[in-house]
């Protein structure tokens, strides 16, 4: 028999049905108790139709900084799980550049809200 694994996510919506509070575990994990996030993303292929279907999340108390960041953090991973995927590293290398020039840019931003 294979062996399974189950993720479970929980979502908790204020009456306006935005997130209030995300909440995840793992079959596989040693947590005894749900990991706390402030944002989520899951992408799933669908070999069938030939698109990506996705949930994007993010709770109402996450900041801009921390989208900012957890943009930066995703592209970054992205760019290392195509470099273990495929022979492409110079595709790799380019959405790496391209996150660490997006953060700057938003940071850009943030220090000149200050001036004004």
């Amino acid at each position: 028999m294979t062996k399974t694994s189950t993720i479970q996510i929980q979502v908790a919506l204020d009456e306006n049905k935005v997130p209030e509070k995300i909440e995840w575990t793992a079959s596989d994990t040693t947590a005894d108790r749900m990991n706390k996030a402030k944002a989520m993303m899951v992408a799933f292929w669908d070999a069938a139709e030939a698109t990506a279907l996705r949930i994007d999340l993010w709770t109402k108390d996450m900041m801009m900084d921390e989208m900012a960041d957890f943009f930066f953090q995703t592209m970054m991973t992205m760019a290392d799980t195509w470099e273990r995927a495929t022979p492409h590293k110079d595709q790799s290398e380019d959405l790496r550049n391209f996150a660490k020039d997006f953060l700057k840019k938003f940071d850009d931003k943030l220090k000149e809200g200050e001036k004004k």
